[in-house]
C-alpha cells in the first residue's frame, strides 16, 4: 500500500527544477571548511555575509541543502518550506528580503531531489527534510521551539503542517496558498483516501498555535477554497489575507502581502509563547503520545454558522467583500477514512453520523476507481507550482 502511495505522490506532486538554479561548492576559506564540514557555499547566487549554507543529513538517508539568513537583533526565526518547481537559487533573493523586512532569522531548504539535495522527492522524505532543518535551527543556531514560525507555501504546507501538528510549543504557522490534500487539488473528492498525500485537512486541527492563511482569490492552481477551509479548521485563527485577484505564484507582488505578514509577525512577537501542561522539549512529539481526548477536542465542526474560534486578532478579514466560499467537501456527510477505520475523520463537511457497515470491497473498489481516474486525468493536470 505504501508503495502505491509513494508512486502517486511522485507522479502527481513533485516537479523539481531541472537543471537546478544553483550549485554547491566548498567554502573559500579552508579554515571554515575544517571547522564545520557541513558548511558549503552556494554558487550562482549573490554572496552575502549574513547568509550561510549547509548540508543536513536526514533520518531517511538523504542530505538536503539549507540556507540560513541571520538578522541581527531578531527574536523570531522563520522556517520556510517553498512551493513546487522551485529551489533555493530561485528563492534566495526572496528569503533575504523577507528576513530584512520581517526582522526575523530565516532558514529555507530544498526537499530531497530538489536543487542540490540528494535522494528522490517523496511525501515521507519531505517530512524528514523539514525535521532535519528544524533540528539544525535548534542544535546549530540556538533557536527554540517557542520562537520558531513555520511557513509553508503551496506543497510546502504539507511538511509544515505535519511538523506543526507535532510541536506543542511552536510560536506560529503561516500557510501560503495551501492545499487541503494532494488529491483534492486534482479533483474535489468528498472523502480522504488511503493513497492521498499531504492530508492537511486532518492535521491543521491539531496545531495549537496561531495560524495565518494567505491565499489569492484568483488562484487557478489551488483554489482559494482550500485556504478558506484550512482557516476554518484552525484552532487559533489569525485574521486571514484573501488577496483580491492574486494567483498562485504572484502573491509576493501585492503590497498587502508584506504589510499583512509584517503585522502578523509583530503581533506574534507581542504574544507570549504558548504554554501548557505537556512536558517541555524542543523535538517533535510522537503522534501516538497525543491522547485521544486531545485529538477529539481538536477536530471540531467547521460549520460556518458556528461562532468563530478564539483568535489573537479579532478584526474582520482583510477581504470583507469576498464571502467565504463553501468547502469543496461540505455537501456530503463525513465518513471514516479507509486507512483509519476506527476513527471518524474530521472534514470540512458538516458532521453527521458515521456510515453504517458496508462491505469492505466497496471501499477498495471506489479507491482504485478514483486512482484510475487520476491516471486518466494526468495529461490535463495543472501541477502545483511555487
Amino acid at each position: 500500500m505504501g508503495g502505491v502511495t509513494s508512486t502517486v505522490a511522485a507522479r502527481f506532486a513533485f516537479f523539481p527544477p531541472s537543471p537546478p538554479s544553483y550549485g554547491v561548492e566548498a567554502p573559500p576559506s579552508p579554515a571554515a571548511a575544517a571547522a564545520d564540514s557541513a558548511v558549503v557555499e552556494l554558487s550562482g547566487v549573490p554572496r552575502r555575509g549574513r547568509v550561510e549554507a549547509r548540508r543536513l543529513p536526514t533520518k531517511r538517508g538523504t542530505e538536503v541543502v539549507a540556507m540560513y539568513v541571520r538578522q541581527p537583533g531578531a527574536k523570531l526565526t522563520l522556517l520556510y518550506s517553498h512551493g513546487n518547481a522551485a529551489d533555493l537559487g530561485q528563492m534566495y533573493e526572496l528569503f533575504v528580503e523577507l528576513s530584512s523586512h520581517l526582522n526575523v532569522n530565516l532558514m529555507g531548504y530544498d526537499y530531497s531531489g530538489y536543487g542540490q539535495s540528494s535522494g528522490k522527492p517523496s511525501e515521507q522524505n519531505t517530512y524528514a527534510d523539514i525535521e532535519a532543518a528544524y533540528r539544525c535551527l535548534i542544535e546549530t543556531y540556538g533557536a527554540s521551539e517557542e520562537n520558531i514560525i513555520l511557513y509553508g507555501q503551496s506543497v510546502g504546507s504539507g511538511p509544515t503542517l505535519d511538523l506543526a501538528s507535532r510541536l506543542p510549543h511552536l510560536r506560529a504557522v503561516v500557510l501560503h496558498s495551501p492545499i487541503l490534500s494532494g488529491l483534492r487539488v486534482m479533483y474535489p473528492v468528498k472523502h480522504t483516501y488511503w493513497f492521498d498525500i499531504y492530508k492537511n485537512i486532518d492535521k491543521v486541527p491539531l496545531v495549537k498555535c496561531p495560524v495565518l492563511v494567505i491565499h489569492g482569490t484568483a488562484d487557478e492552481v489551488v483554489d482559494c477554497s482550500h485556504g478558506r477551509a484550512l482557516w476554518e479548521l484552525s484552532k487559533q485563527k489569525y485574521e486571514p489575507l484573501w488577496v483580491k485577484g492574486g494567483n498562485h505564484c504572484n502573491l509576493e507582488l501585492y503590497p498587502e502581502y508584506i504589510k499583512h505578514l509584517k503585522k502578523f509577525v509583530t503581533a506574534i512577537e507581542k504574544t507570549p509563547p504558548l504554554k501548557d501542561e505537556s512536558p517541555e522539549g524542543s523535538g517533535p512529539s510522537d503522534p501516538s503520545e497525543t491522547g485521544s481526548e486531545s485529538a477529539e477536542s481538536s477536530r471540531r465542526s467547521t460549520d460556518i454558522r458556528d461562532k468563530p474560534r478564539s483568535s489573537i486578532d479579532h478584526r474582520p478579514s482583510t477581504d470583507r467583500r469576498d464571502r467565504p466560499r463553501g468547502s469543496i467537501d461540505r455537501r456530503d456527510k463525513s465518513r471514516k477514512s479507509i486507512d483509519q477505520p476506527e476513527k471518524p475523520r474530521a472534514s470540512v463537511d458538516q458532521p453527521d453520523r458515521p456510515r453504517k457497515s458496508i462491505d469492505r470491497f466497496v471501499y477498495v473498489l471506489s479507491a482504485f476507481s478514483l486512482c484510475f481516474f487520476m491516471w486518466i486525468s494526468y495529461k490535463r493536470l495543472c501541477y502545483i507550482s511555487s
